[in-house]
């Protein structure tokens, strides 16, 4: 998008910043935008928050006290990176939708106690963040060198650049989540072609836990959830001259237990028309009628364990806190006995 495109970086032969493929942001919006809201239960793909606004829309979430997930993962990653980076030891570290990379300093803090100065390749859509973050990273490590990839991880794997060594894959925040059951599976199996024998897969996953909780986070009390969801109105306006008014579509987000996943929707709170003139479309909306934004899975560890080996994954270690609320899974495709839960 074209809010998060910038392709100059400072002089650094450390840090390099590739395109994986030729980008049509726009022209996949216009796709997604005119299939979605020709359906009968509106839907949009909740890969389009993430333009620069939606980036730091989702970091004031993840700072918020209810939700947890964020704050989680963070901890368990900063207790548990060191043991994770003596069993790797990876040449390379790439990860999947790596947005601020504030998480992965503890992984990069690891290596660099241990003496393994792995490289660096965060990919993302977004290359104002790619840059942001990178610069960021190049003053805390000297040693670092990072090749970041501009992409969408979404469209598939075949433009990944290879490496030599080993390669420790990260896909942290529960965005696995994000995806039904068949398109999660077909995700790691597809990420698992892509491994090498000596590769890991580091996941973060949310787990299933009381509904009252998963509510509170979903449903913060400061608004930024309400005005990320909305924030996708705002992408098609600037994309597509859309002509939504954000304000007129309420956010709601509950917990379908059924499912065992969060449900995102954008309410339209009148009887509405709304013009895309990119699209040369006009889109009625009826009172309470919603677009479906998101969904956010939630796992229990035999689901975890399930969906891993149906994708030809094998547990390595199995990280969570006390409470049970989260999970960090360390993943081979080797047939590698899982040790225990930490």
């Amino acid at each position: 998008m074209e809010a998060c495109r910038r392709s100059s970086t400072r002089e650094n032969s450390r840090f390099v910043v590739q395109q994986l493929a030729v980008l049509d942001p726009a022209g996949d919006l216009a796709r997604d935008v005119r299939d979605g809201l020709s359906r009968p239960q509106k839907i949009l793909p909740p890969k389009y928050f993430y333009d620069e606004l939606g980036s730091r829309l989702y970091d004031k979430i993840c700072q918020v006290p209810e939700y947890y997930p964020a704050r989680t993962e963070a901890a368990l990653l900063e207790e548990k990176a060191g043991e994770i980076i003596e069993e790797v030891r990876p040449d390379t570290i790439l990860e999947l939708g790596s947005g601020t990379s504030h998480k992965t300093t503890h992984l990069l803090n690891a290596c660099e106690a241990n003496a393994c100065h792995a490289s660096y390749l965060p990919l993302d859509v977004c290359e104002e963040m790619l840059i942001d973050a990178g610069n960021r990273l190049l003053d805390q490590y000297e040693w670092l060198k990072i090749n970041a990839l501009v992409g969408d991880y979404s469209a598939g794997f075949d433009n990944l650049p290879g490496s030599v060594g080993s390669r420790l894959y990260v896909f942290l925040g529960g965005t696995l989540g994000n995806l039904n059951e068949f398109d999660a599976r077909d995700f790691l199996a597809s990420l698992r072609g892509m491994m090498g024998q000596n590769d890991y897969l580091l996941l973060g996953v949310d787990r299933v836990k009381d509904p009252r909780v998963l509510h509170a986070a979903y449903n913060d009390s400061q608004g930024y959830t309400a005005a990320f969801n909305r924030n996708i109105l705002n992408v098609i306006n600037r994309e597509l001259d859309g002509h939504f008014d954000p304000e007129q579509f309420e956010h709601r987000a509950f917990f379908n237990e059924d499912k065992s996943q969060i449900e995102m929707h954008l309410h339209s709170v009148s009887s509405q028309t709304v013009r895309i003139d990119g699209l040369d479309m006009n889109v009625r909306f009826e009172p309470g009628e919603s677009i479906h934004t998101e969904i956010s899975r939630k796992f229990t560890p035999e689901a975890l364990a399930s969906l891993t080996a149906a994708a030809g994954l094998s547990l390595v270690d199995h990280f969570e806190p006390e409470n049970g609320y989260f999970s960090l899974v360390l993943l081979s495709p080797a047939s590698v006995k899982m040790r225990k839960i930490k």
